[in-house]
């Protein structure tokens, strides 16, 4: 199985940020944003992956990551995307890339706190179709929602005004080889675009679209709001994770507070 990160776009909501930089280089915490979604596949065992990257930055990634020894890989893989077409036109440079093989997607933005390596090795014992993911949030109008009955989804809608459920599509997808076919027959959106959302709903209409929950929180980090929360988020899991060390185990064994 292959693993595939979609970090172009101009992150035009994180302007001025963005301006200098691509929005996935921007800090999350400790590390760039790019770190995270590379870290929940290598997690998962995903070891051969692809960066889709764009814009005048791009270069930037190569110098961040190089070979991807950081993070145990012998090698990383990159394309570039040229203007905005949306995520689905995205996915499709990376057709050469995945040949016959499954892939996992992950949005560039992403930061999970749990692992995906049990949904991983689930898709990969699937025969056909599509994963995803799914998380459920009190805002879910802000995001493509999932319209499940029993065990089964049968239809997700993006951004609606009044969701069917609370159970937002995160920006983590597992696709058989037929995802790029299925990109080829989409039609550009109301804002010019080639939707995600309308490749995930036509494994729906083929019937072999499967989800699992995501466990622990998940948040995207495209908005300053939406930025400074993955970075808090990270931030109190590392705290809690890590046992205090130094000066700030003295201060703990003395009852001293910062």
């Amino acid at each position: 199985m292959k693993g595939i990160v979609l970090a172009g776009g101009t992150g035009s909501r994180l302007f001025p940020l963005t301006k200098i930089t691509n929005k996935h280089l921007l800090p999350i915490f400790d590390k760039p944003m790019i770190y995270y979604p590379i870290l929940t596949l290598v997690e998962a065992g995903i070891q051969d992956l692809l960066i889709v990257t764009g814009g005048r930055n791009s270069g930037d990634f190569l110098r961040l990551l190089a070979n991807g020894k950081e993070f145990g890989l012998k090698h990383i893989n990159y394309t570039y995307q040229e203007g905005e077409g949306g995520i689905a036109e995205a996915l499709a440079l990376a057709e050469h890339f995945a040949e016959s093989s499954k892939i996992c997607v992950v949005l560039g933005d992403n930061i999970i706190e749990g692992s995906i390596a049990e949904a991983v090795r689930e898709f990969q014992s699937q025969d056909r179709g599509a994963k995803i993911l799914l998380k459920e949030v009190q805002d879910a109008e802000r995001f493509g929602v999932a319209e499940i009955k029993g065990d089964r989804i049968v239809g997700i809608e993006e951004k609606p005004a009044k969701p069917k459920s609370n159970y937002a599509v995160t920006g983590i997808y597992m696709y058989d080889n037929t995802v790029f076919d299925k990109t080829r027959t989409l039609k550009p959106s109301a804002r010019g675009e080639l939707e995600i959302t309308d490749v995930n709903n036509a494994y729906i209409e083929e019937g072999t679209m499967t989800f699992n929950y995501l466990e622990g929180w998940w948040t995207d980090a495209g908005t300053f709001d939406s930025l400074l929360r993955a970075a808090n988020l990270v931030h109190e899991t590392k705290r809690k994770r890590e046992p205090p060390t130094g000066s700030a185990l003295a201060r703990d064994a003395a009852g001293v507070e910062e």
